[in-house]
C-alpha cells in the first residue's frame, strides 16, 4: 500500500504558494496606490512603460565607422516616435556621460550634470514645478556595446507594457526572491514537520492500543487546539469499540453459561434413565436448549443484517406457532396453553424468528413458574397506541417491584431453585430493542407475573388506514375471546 505525500511537504508548498500570492498582490496593490497618487507610492500608468521603450532604445545602438556610439532608430522606435511625439531619448557612455549621436538634446543638456556621479539608476522630471511627478528615468544597462546609461522620458502607456514591466520587475526581483523562496521551503519544512510532532506522538500512541488495551485514550490535555477535535472524536471511538467489545465477550460468556446448565442437566437425567419422569424431562431440556439457540442465532443474524428487522410479521400466527410447539410439554408437566387472538391478522414490523425465540423463551419461563394444574395464556391484541402486543401470562409467584429493572440483567436470578441462569431474559430485551419494541413485565390479576412484548405497526397509506388489514376487536383495548390450540 503506497503512502499518501508527506503532511510537511503539502503544507510547506501551500505555504509557498501562498507567499507568491500575496508578492503578486502586493505589487498590484502598490501599483493601485501610486495610480491613485498616494504619497511614496505615486506614479502612473505612463511609467509601466518604461521597460519597453528602454529595450527600443537600446535595440537602436549601433556605432559609426569610427567607432563613435549612435542611437539609430528601428522601424518600432520610429513607430514609437510617430505615436508618441512628446518621447525623448539619450544614451551616454560611462566615460565622462559621453551622449551617443542622435540623442535628444534637451535630454542631454539636462542630464550632462550627472556625469561626476556616474548614476545607476535616476527617476527624474523635466517640468521645473517643483511639485511635479517624475516621468523619465535614466538607468545603467549591459548592452553589446559595452555599459551605458540610458535616458528616456516622455513614454507613454500600451496595454501590453503590464506584462513587460511584469517580467522585468519579476527578473529583477528573482536574485532575492529566489533564494527566499528557496529558504523559505525548507525553514517552513522544517517548522511544519516539528509542529506536527504530536501527531506523530499521538500516532505512537494509538499504533499501541488492541483489542485487549481498548480501555486506554489519547491524551488530550496537551493536544493542540487544531488537533483536539480529532482527539476526542478518536477517544470517542475509542469508547464505542471499547462498550461494543465488551458486549461481544458478555454474548460469548452469556452464550456458554447459558448453555452451560442446561447441558449438565441433561447430562445428569441420562445418567437416571429409569427416572417416571424421564422423557418429559429430556424433551423440556431439549426445548430450553433450542429456546437459547434461537435466541442467540437470531441476535445474531439481526447484527450482521438489519434490513432483516424490517419484515412484515403476522403476530397472530406467529405467536400460535409458538404456543401450539409448547402445547405437548405444557401437557406432559400438567399444564395448559390457552391462546387469546383476534379472527384476522396482526401485523407488525420486525422479524419472525426473533419474534418466535423470544415467545418462546417467555412461554417456556411461563410453564416453569405456573403451578402444576394451571393454564399459561399467550395474549395477542392492541395496545393504546398505533402499535400490537403480545402478553404472556402465568399464574406464579410473579415478579417483585423491586426485582422488575433485574430481571433483564444477565445472570441475575433470585434464586437457584428453578433451573436456568436468568440470562434468556436479558437476551429477550436485547432483541426486542434491535426490533424496535420493548418488553414489560406486570402483574397479574391474581397472582402471577405477565411479560408484554410491544412492536410497530406497518406504515399508513395515504388516507390514513394501515396498508395491511387490522385486527378485529382490538380498537377499545379490549381482549378478543380465546381461540382453541390444535391438540
Amino acid at each position: 500500500m503506497s503512502e499518501g505525500p508527506s503532511l510537511a511537504l503539502r503544507v510547506a508548498t501551500y505555504l509557498l504558494a501562498a507567499q507568491l500570492v500575496a508578492v503578486g498582490g502586493g505589487w498590484i496593490c502598490a501599483l493601485v496606490l501610486g495610480l491613485f497618487g498616494l504619497e511614496d507610492f505615486a506614479t502612473s500608468l505612463d511609467e509601466i512603460a518604461y521597460p519597453r521603450t528602454r529595450e527600443m532604445v537600446m535595440a537602436s545602438l549601433t556605432r559609426d565607422a569610427d567607432g563613435a556610439l549612435r542611437v539609430e532608430p528601428t522601424p518600432a522606435l520610429r513607430a514609437e516616435l510617430a505615436r508618441n511625439p512628446k518621447l525623448k531619448y539619450a544614451v551616454f557612455e560611462p566615460e565622462e556621460m559621453r551622449p551617443a549621436r542622435g540623442s535628444a538634446p534637451e535630454l542631454v543638456t539636462a542630464l550632462t550634470s550627472l556625469r561626476s556621479l556616474h548614476p545607476s539608476w535616476v527617476h527624474f522630471s523635466l517640468d521645473p514645478h517643483p511639485r511635479s511627478r517624475p516621468t523619465g528615468y535614466l538607468q545603467s544597462r549591459e548592452t553589446p556595446y559595452g555599459a551605458v546609461s540610458v535616458g528616456v522620458h516622455g513614454f507613454a502607456f500600451r496595454w501590453p507594457d503590464i506584462f513587460v514591466s511584469m517580467y522585468y520587475d519579476a527578473k529583477w526581483m528573482s536574485a532575492y526572491f529566489g533564494p527566499a523562496i528557496l529558504f523559505s521551503i525548507v525553514t517552513s519544512w522544517f517548522a511544519v514537520r516539528h509542529g506536527l510532532a504530536p501527531l506523530r506522538d499521538m500516532a505512537a500512541e494509538a499504533a499501541r492500543i488492541d483489542m485487549d488495551s481498548l480501555e486506554q485514550r489519547l491524551p488530550d490535555a496537551k493536544t493542540p487546539a487544531e488537533v483536539r477535535p480529532l482527539v476526542v472524536a478518536f477517544n470517542q471511538a475509542l469508547e464505542r469499540l471499547d462498550a461494543g467489545a465488551a458486549r461481544l465477550r458478555r454474548f460469548t460468556a452469556n452464550a456458554a453459561h447459558e448453555l452451560r446448565t442446561p447441558v449438565a442437566i441433561l447430562t445428569a437425567r441420562l445418567d437416571a434413565p429409569k427416572q417416571p419422569s424421564f422423557l418429559v424431562d429430556l424433551q423440556g431440556d431439549a426445548h430450553r436448549i433450542r429456546n437459547i439457540v434461537e435466541q442467540l442465532l437470531a441476535t445474531t443474524r439481526l447484527s450482521d443484517s438489519p434490513a432483516r428487522m424490517d419484515e412484515t410479521v403476522d403476530l397472530v400466527a406467529s405467536s400460535r406457532r409458538v404456543a401450539a410447539d409448547a402445547l405437548l410439554l405444557a401437557v406432559q408437566r400438567g399444564r395448559q396453553i390457552e391462546f387469546e387472538a383476534p379472527d384476522s391478522a396482526v401485523l407488525v414490523r420486525g422479524n419472525r424468528a426473533a419474534i418466535e425465540s423470544v415467545l418462546s423463551n417467555l412461554v417456556d419461563n411461563a410453564l416453569r413458574a405456573e403451578p402444576e394444574g394451571g393454564s399459561v395464556i399467550v395474549r395477542v391484541g392492541a395496545d393504546a397506541g398505533d402499535g400490537a402486543v403480545v402478553a404472556v401470562i402465568d399464574h406464579g409467584e410473579g415478579i417483585a417491584e423491586a426485582d422488575r429493572a433485574l430481571i433483564f440483567e444477565p445472570f441475575w436470578r433470585k434464586s437457584e431453585a428453578p433451573p436456568g441462569t436468568g440470562l434468556g431474559l436479558a437476551i429477550a430485551k436485547e432483541v426486542m430493542t434491535r426490533l424496535g419494541g420493548r418488553i414489560m413485565v406486570g402483574d397479574t390479576e391474581g397472582g402471577g407475573a405477565t411479560f408484554t412484548l410491544a412492536f410497530r405497526r406497518p406504515p399508513r397509506d395515504r388516507d390514513g388506514a394501515n396498508c395491511e388489514p387490522a385486527p378485529q376487536n382490538s380498537s377499545d383495548g379490549e381482549w378478543p375471546a380465546k381461540t382453541p390450540l390444535p391438540r
